[in-house]
């Protein structure tokens, strides 16, 4: 199993409000990469893109612990097998501590190709949240 995990993201907001942000499926398209994804499509509990010339992933949520954890796994018509964890923190100013964590099931070729993107991609996710909300 592959473990990536994203750099912390310190977001201005309560981490009630950025777990209610996190759990509804329509706002992952605004911490995707417009340029690298197409085809967004949500529902209440899941979405799904492309990735510019790979493939389409889906997930789905696979529960949520409190306001703290988040867990989404791949769907099974999605071709990479993984889910990603979000873990929140509450830190002072009420603000929020946020990480990513994936873990996947890559071959050791396919880890190789893919490893890099992906950490790129969850650090990128990471930054997104930050400036989905600006300082107060």
């Amino acid at each position: 199993m592959t473990e990536i995990t994203s750099n912390k993201a310190q977001v201005n907001a309560p981490i009630n409000e950025v777990f209610i942000f996190l759990t509804d499926m329509n706002n992952y398209e605004l911490l995707l990469p417009k340029d690298n994804i197409s085809q967004f499509k949500a529902s209440d509990d899941s979405f799904s893109c492309k990735i510019e010339n790979t493939y389409t992933i889906s997930l789905k949520n696979n529960g949520t612990q409190s306001n703290t954890d988040i867990s989404l796994i791949s769907n099974n018509d999605s071709p990479l097998r993984f889910t990603l964890d979000v873990k929140l923190e509450e830190t002072d100013n009420n603000s929020t501590s946020v990480q990513l964590f994936c873990h996947a099931d890559l071959n050791p070729f396919l880890k190789m190709m893919a490893m890099k993107p992906l950490q790129n991609l969850f650090n990128y996710m990471a930054n997104r949240l930050e400036k989905v909300f600006p300082d107060n």
